[in-house]
């Protein structure tokens, strides 16, 4: 047999298009296809609620193996995805995904409100959220709402009284870690956020927000009870307390019950006075 006998036997023949949906897998109730069997039986408990795969440690259940493999990472504590760029590691590719644009410097995804510019669809869907006041992520102890999940964790510990996150350098106990984090640029004196009116600097992004509309005069927030307004959302929740008298905040030396978290702070004081008059 001749050398070119040989490469034409070894070609694989075209697939009709015909023959490429017999190898498709379609799932009977939309009609999705899909590659494999073990992708298609996967997809379907989307529609079943099947859920066959659960995590030993908390009990949460997945209809996907792939996502209770990424689900028990919150446990174990493993970031096997590192970004060659700066080195910070995530528990799932997609989390990589979305962060590797930030040094790119691109930001193909725009804000069709402000037309502010954005590196990740993420990053828009929050900012998004800015604009139509939407807060999706409610604090089920004291009412306060946040745009993001991980804000509303970040915040929760603040009732509980825990504080598990130390600043190396002054030693200063914080509820979580981005509270910690946003702390630290006081020693470092980074300040991320500027205003582009005044110039004044914020680490926190939503500060600037909330400060922007001292300049602007906005007062989004409006209590149904008296119709004050405010200008953020924080400032609403600690009024209504006064019509609803709650007092979320206890001293945990004495028992006194405050409406704001500062108040309780500042109460604190006392009894650090009384302490050191002894």
């Amino acid at each position: 047999m001749e050398k070119s006998e040989k490469v034409k036997e070894q070609i694989l023949p075209e697939v009709s298009k015909k023959e490429r949906q017999k190898l498709s897998h379609d799932c009977d109730v939309c009609k999705k296809s899909f590659s494999s069997k073990c992708n298609l039986n996967s997809h379907k408990r989307i529609h079943t609620g099947e859920k066959p795969f659960h995590c030993e440690i908390c009990g949460k259940s997945f209809s996907d193996r792939n996502h209770l493999n990424s689900h028990i990472r919150v446990h174990t504590g493993e970031k096997p995805f590192h970004c060659e760029t700066c080195g910070k590691s995530f528990s799932q590719r997609s989390a990589l995904t979305k962060h590797k644009p930030i040094h790119t410097g691109k930001k193909p995804y725009s804000c069709n409100i402000c037309g502010k510019l954005f590196p990740g669809k993420s990053a828009l869907t929050y900012h998004k959220r800015l604009h139509i006041g939407e807060k999706s992520f409610q604090c089920d102890i004291c009412g306060k709402s946040f745009s993001q999940r991980s804000a509303l964790t970040n915040h929760k510990p603040i009732h509980t009284g825990k504080k598990p996150y130390s600043c190396n350098i002054c030693g200063k106990l914080f509820p979580g870690k981005s509270a910690l984090t946003y702390h630290k640029r006081i020693h470092t004196g980074e300040s991320h956020y500027h205003c582009d009116i005044c110039g004044k600097s914020f680490t926190v992004s939503s500060n600037l927000t909330g400060h922007r509309r001292i300049h602007t005069g906005e007062t989004p927030y409006s209590c149904d009870v008296c119709n004050k307004s405010f200008s953020t959302s924080s400032n609403l929740m600690t009024h209504k307390r006064i019509h609803t008298g709650e007092k979320l905040f206890p001293c945990d030396i004495c028992g006194r019950s405050f409406t704001q978290h500062s108040s309780l702070t500042s109460h604190k004081c006392v009894h650090k006075g009384k302490k050191q008059s002894h």
